[in-house]
C-alpha cells in the first residue's frame, strides 16, 4: 500500500503521547498537586487516566471492525488533543482529575491500533519488525517521559507537560490522512448497552486497585456487572465482545497466558528504579536506564518473531518465551541487596526476551485466527487481558512492599510472587494449540 510511512509516522506519534502521559507526571505530579490544592485527590490523577484507557481499548477495536480504522482512531487522536488542552488549563485538581479521564479515552481509543492497523497492512513476516519499533517508542518514552517533565517544572511551568501533546497530535492527524482503508469494515449496529455494561463492571474491578476502603463491595459489583454483560452479549447479533471469540480455544488461552504473565512480572519495572536506588544507590537516571535492558530484550525477540511462527508454530514460541519469563522471575526473586546496576540490567533483558516473545507472538495470533470483522476486537482484548493483569500484579506488589517491616523484605516477597505467578504462565501456555500450518501460512497478506 502507497503512503505506509506517512502512516506509521502517525501511528508512532500517537502512541509517544499517549506512553509518554502515563509516565510523565510521575516525577511532577507532587509540584501539580502543591499548587491546585486538594492532595487527597493526587492518586486520581494517575487513576482516572488509567481506567478510562484501559476500558475503551477493546471498544475502540470493535467500533474499528465495524466502520473501519481512519475515522476511530483519529478521534482518538482528537480527544487526547482535548484533554491534554483542557489539563493545561486546569485551575484546580477537581478539573485536572476529569481532563486526565479525557485524556485517557483518547489514549484508550488510540492505543489497540498500532497493532490492528499493522496487521492489515503488513504480512506476518515483518510485523515481528514493526512491533519491535513500537516497543522501542514505549522504552524511549519510559525514559524521556520523567526527565521532560523535570525539565518543563524546573525552566517553564508543569503545564507544558500536557501542552507539548498539542503539535505532535495535530501531525499525527496530518501524516494519517493518506490511510485509505485496507480492511473493509462489516456494517453493523452498536451494541451500546453492551459496551455500558462492559465499562461500567470493568471500571468497578479496577477501582479496587486505587480505593483504600470498600475494595470488595466494589470488586463483587464489578464481577456481577460482567456476568450479566455475558450473559447479555451471548443474545446479540452485533456483540461488542463476540461470544465465538471468547469460546475459542486458542484465543482464550493466548488472553490467559497474557494476564497471568503480566501480572506475575509486567508491574516489576514499577519497582525496580526503586530497588536500585535505594539498595544500589542509583540515580534516577541510571534506574531508568536499567528498564531499558527490558526494551532491548524485548526488541530482540519482537523482530524475528514473524518468520519464527511460520518455522515453528505459536505454541513453542509462547511456551519458549513463557519458560524465559520463569528464568527473569527467579533472577529477580534471589536479588539481593548487594547485586547492582548490571545484575538487574540483565534480568531485565532476559524478562525483555521473554516478553518480546510472547507478546508479539500472540497479537500476531489474535489476528490470524479470527475473520478480518474481528481482528480489531481480538487485538485490542488482548491487549485488555495484559492491562487488567499489569493493573493487578503492580496492586499486589505494592501491597507486599508497603505492608513489610524491612524494604528489602517487601521487594523479595513481590519478586517471589511475580515468580510464582510465572510459573502459572508457563502452565498455561501448554493448552495454547497451533491450528495447521496450512491454516496458518495460507492467510492472505497485503
Amino acid at each position: 500500500m502507497k503512503n505506509r510511512t506517512s502512516i506509521m509516522i502517525s501511528i508512532i506519534l500517537a502512541m509517544l503521547v499517549a506512553s509518554m502521559d502515563s509516565t510523565i507526571m510521575n516525577t511532577t505530579m507532587p509540584i501539580i498537586a502543591k499548587e491546585l490544592g486538594r492532595f487527597d485527590l493526587y492518586a486520581w490523577s494517575f487513576a482516572s487516566y488509567m481506567i478510562f484507557c484501559t476500558v475503551l481499548s477493546p471498544v475502540a477495536g470493535r467500533i474499528s471492525d465495524l466502520f473501519g480504522r481512519k475515522h476511530v482512531f483519529a478521534s482518538g487522536i482528537i480527544l487526547f488533543l482535548i484533554g491534554s488542552l483542557l489539563c493545561g488549563l486546569a485551575q484546580g485538581m477537581i478539573q485536572l482529575v476529569i481532563f486526565r479521564a479525557i485524556q485517557g479515552i483518547g489514549a484508550g481509543v488510540m492505543m489497540p491500533f498500532p497493532a490492528i492497523i499493522a496487521g492489515d497492512l503488513f504480512p506476518i513476516e515483518k510485523r515481528g519488525k514493526i512491533q519491535a519499533f513500537f516497543t522501542a517508542m514505549w522504552g524511549l518514552s519510559a525514559i524521556l517521559a520523567p526527565m521532560l517533565g523535570a525539565f518543563f517544572v524546573e525552566y517553564m511551568t508543569w503545564r507544558w507537560i500536557f501542552f507539548v501533546n498539542l503539535p505532535i497530535c495535530v501531525l499525527s492527524i496530518v501524516m494519517l490522512l493518506p490511510y485509505k482503508e485496507v480492511y473493509a469494515p462489516k456494517k453493523a449496529s452498536v451494541d451500546y448497552l453492551g459496551a455500558a455494561l462492559f465499562a461500567i463492571g470493568v471500571s468497578l474491578l479496577l477501582l479496587v486497585t486505587v480505593l483504600e476502603s470498600e475494595q470488595l463491595l466494589y470488586g463483587i459489583a464489578g464481577i456481577m456487572i460482567l456476568v450479566i454483560f455475558y450473559f447479555y452479549e451471548k443474545k446479540q447479533t452485533s456483540p461488542i465482545v463476540p461470544i465465538s471469540m471468547i469460546h475459542h480455544k486458542t484465543i482464550k488461552w493466548m488472553n490467559i497466558n497474557g494476564f497471568v504473565g503480566c501480572a506475575a512480572l509486567f508491574g516489576t519495572s514499577s519497582y525496580i528504579p526503586l530497588f536500585l536506588q535505594r539498595m544500589a544507590h542509583q540515580s534516577i537516571f541510571m534506574s531508568g536506564v536499567a528498564l531499558l535492558g527490558m526494551s532491548l530484550g524485548w526488541m530482540v525477540a519482537a523482530v524475528p518473531a514473524g518468520k519464527w511462527i511460520l518455522k515453528y508454530g505459536y505454541r513453542m514460541l509462547l511456551i519458549i518465551g513463557n519458560a524465559l519469563l520463569v528464568m527473569s522471575g527467579i533472577m529477580l526473586a534471589l536479588l539481593q541487596e548487594g547485586n547492582g546496576f548490571w545484575y538487574v540490567f540483565i534480568a531485565m533483558v532476559v524478562q525483555g526476551i521473554a516478553f518480546g516473545l510472547i507478546s508479539t507472538v500472540s497479537v500476531i495470533g489474535a489476528q490470524q485466527f479470527v475473520a478480518p470483522h474481528e481482528k480489531g476486537i481480538s487485538t485490542s482484548f488482548l491487549m485488555f487481558s495484559r492491562n487488567i493483569g499489569t493493573a493487578i500484579g503492580v496492586t499486589i506488589m505494592g501491597a507486599f512492599l508497603t505492608k513489610a517491616s524491612i524494604f528489602m523484605e517487601g521487594m523479595h516477597h513481590l519478586f517471589v510472587f511475580g515468580f510464582v505467578g510465572s510459573l502459572l504462565a508457563l502452565l498455561t501456555a501448554f493448552f495454547i494449540h497451533d491450528k495447521s500450518q496450512e491454516e496458518t501460512t495460507s492467510v492472505q497478506v497485503v
